[in-house]
């Protein structure tokens, strides 16, 4: 009996979720040998935010990870180590000598600690006192991911546009049979409607990037072996995004958008000094709101995820684990139906806004 591609996801991540989607030690202990009361907050933030390596599992009481390499530019020059050199340290007592500086992690922020210290210091705050940041050029998970990403869809698409040259004008087949489908849902559902038809070709190369580039890492930020590689659940993943979108609008504009914007056509001049600070802070809450949009959606549906599996360690029970993997496998479906549906909301919303840049005033 066969099992459909849908079903096999599914099952793989029922199974998947509860194994290596939620790493806790239930053998940690604090500074006393008591052990650690489980802090649900803390290991939300510490899965959702970068880190420096990808944590798989724990093995018979040892982490298992891959390690990234760190990048810093110091005082001393360019210095280089890889982050197992810390050995899973997130507390600042591990200390890394390189290049003839001294290197601590704390909470996946790397400090140099000033000279003549051996161990960082802490004010009232637990701030470090005598450690101060370094320019970070480091590979970090999401980094990396974003890498992975860019191959897959080079990848992809060379392997589709072979595949059209193979084909001698009859319909596609393969993956070019998958891709073509989504090229044309956004030529025909989203650049034509939101831009035109004589001027949404000039845009269809960045709304399909940024289409199959928001798409294929929400799909990433889902596999539970990356451990947190959620690329789009990294504001400056999504500003930069939403930068760009800024920057392709505000260039895009003719005579006829900046009218409406600073000297708004057929209203009173009285109203036409007041809606011109109104349509100026209107250029900048569009892209904050693509932003923001984004990254909340997609932090916010692994944020319940981790939270409903956190039950587990917060009753203390066993019996809650059916519910709570229950739940987690719900929201984790939905995720996977979001992660097009923010990748489509970023695209169209970019495409309303060139055509909003671009529109010619009627008479």
């Amino acid at each position: 009996m066969q099992i459909s591609t849908f079903k096999a996801i599914i099952l793989g991540l029922f199974l998947a979720l509860p194994i290596t989607g939620f790493a806790y030690d239930k053998d940690e202990v604090d500074s006393d040998g008591e052990n650690e009361e489980f802090d649900p907050k803390e290991m939300i933030l510490h899965h959702v935010k970068d880190a420096h390596g990808f944590h798989l599992f724990d093995w018979q009481g040892s982490p298992v990870s891959i390690p990234l390499p760190i990048i810093l530019w110091t005082e001393n020059g360019l210095t280089t180590f890889m982050s197992s050199a810390f050995h899973h340290d997130d507390s600042g007592h591990e200390i890394v000598e390189a290049n003839g500086g001294k290197f601590v992690k704390l909470h996946e922020k790397i400090y140099q600690l000033d000279a003549g210290a051996t161990s960082v210091e802490f004010d009232a705050e637990h701030h470090p006192i005598n450690a101060k940041k370094p320019l970070n050029f480091s590979i970090t998970r999401n980094v990396f991911m974003m890498w992975v990403s860019v191959a897959v869809l080079l990848f992809i698409f060379i392997a589709s546009a072979r595949r059209y040259r193979k084909s001698d004008g009859n319909v596609p087949t393969g993956i070019a049979g998958f891709v073509e489908p989504l090229v044309v849902f956004v030529r025909d559902e989203i650049a034509k409607p939101m831009i035109g038809e004589h001027k949404y070709k000039r845009y269809m190369p960045y709304l399909l990037t940024i289409f199959f580039f928001i798409w294929i890492n929400n799909i990433f930020g889902l596999i539970p072996i990356l451990n947190g590689a959620n690329l789009s659940g990294n504001i400056a993943f999504t500003c930069t995004l939403a930068v760009f979108t800024f920057i392709i609008t505000t260039f895009s504009g003719n005579k006829n958008y900046w009218k409406h914007i600073f000297w708004m056509p057929g209203v009173p001049v009285p109203m036409k000094i007041f809606l011109m600070p109104i349509e100026i802070i209107g250029m900048f809450v569009k892209p904050i709101s693509l932003m923001i949009r984004l990254f909340a959606n997609i932090t916010a549906g692994h944020v319940i995820i981790l939270a409903l599996m956190s039950l587990i360690f917060v009753f203390k029970s066993i019996y809650i684990a059916p519910v709570s993997v229950a739940f987690s496998l719900f929201i984790t479906v939905i995720e996977v139906i979001v992660t097009a549906i923010q990748a489509y909301i970023f695209t169209i919303l970019s495409a309303l806004y060139f055509g909003m840049a671009t529109e010619e005033e009627h008479h």
